[in-house]
């Protein structure tokens, strides 16, 4: 079968490498009992091992072409096929209601697009509590981002927003050789494992989000103008933060004292 060529509009780069892909599997490490969905299966690279060794494989295809290609081929028998955009995706109607009943949780693999991997990100944060583990494939700058420390030019909003609901772990590097075309980036492997408790509730979670887009939108202002349509200065202090700071400066813990103190 002629292979389809990639569409920049969907940010298409295609893993080839088989060492790199074997290394992903082994990191996932698929059982018969695992439910794995797929985002961005292209022409099957992850797809196709994946479906020999989890249980149920269902996998998300915004290409209509590559989706129709995926339903073609002979090894497809055991996926499921959506065809849809990952990012306006309701990804709690995979599981059935058994799983749910059972507590069953979703496993996820996916080559993010780097054109929409950060709304991507934030979409699959807001239904972290019915995944196990999140596997993706990133440019190594936004992991970068995900894991960085306070007091870092890369520390931000996505840093402070994953590590109050999940463990970041970068797990290795990707060079642009693996993929067919090549990006001009390169790009890392990635694992996010939700926390059996987030920090925050979810009643705080909407003044959690507004801090941190203000904090954040503003990162050069103090604490103090850049929340003062949020939190006074006096608020800020009352939970042991000195208003003078800049968002970078903070710790996960205290956007999440500065989150509840706004609940209130």
């Amino acid at each position: 079968m002629k292979l389809r060529p990639a569409r920049k509009r969907f940010g298409q780069n295609f893993l080839h490498d088989a060492n790199i892909i074997s290394k992903i599997l082994s990191s996932m490490a698929p059982s018969a009992d695992d439910h794995f969905l797929e985002i961005g299966p292209g022409r099957g690279a992850i797809t196709r091992p994946l479906s020999d060794a989890a249980g149920q494989v269902d996998v998300i295809e915004i290409d209509e072409d590559l989706a129709d290609d995926l339903d073609k081929a002979d090894w497809t028998d055991s996926i499921n096929i959506h065809r849809g955009d990952a990012l306006r995706f309701s990804y709690d109607s995979l599981l059935s209601s058994d799983e749910k009943a059972a507590g069953k949780k979703l496993r996820m693999a996916g080559n993010l697009p780097y054109n929409i991997s950060t709304p991507l990100l934030f979409h699959i944060l807001s239904y972290a509590d019915i995944f196990r583990d999140i596997h993706v494939m990133l440019q190594k700058e936004v992991v970068q981002r995900m894991v960085a420390t306070p007091d870092n030019k890369s520390y931000g909003r996505l840093t402070v927003a994953l590590a109050a609901r999940c463990h970041v772990e970068s797990l290795f590097m990707i060079r642009p050789g693996s993929f067919r075309p090549a990006p001009k980036v390169d790009s890392a492997f990635t694992r996010l494992t939700p926390l059996p408790e987030p920090l925050i509730s979810q009643e705080e979670t909407p003044a959690f989000d507004l801090i941190l887009r203000e904090a954040f939108g503003k990162r050069r202002k103090q604490l103090a103008n850049s929340l003062r349509d949020v939190l006074t200065a006096e608020q800020i202090q009352s939970v042991d933060i000195d208003p003078q700071l800049r968002a970078e400066n903070l710790s996960v813990e205290q956007f999440v004292r500065l989150a509840q103190i706004a609940t209130v």
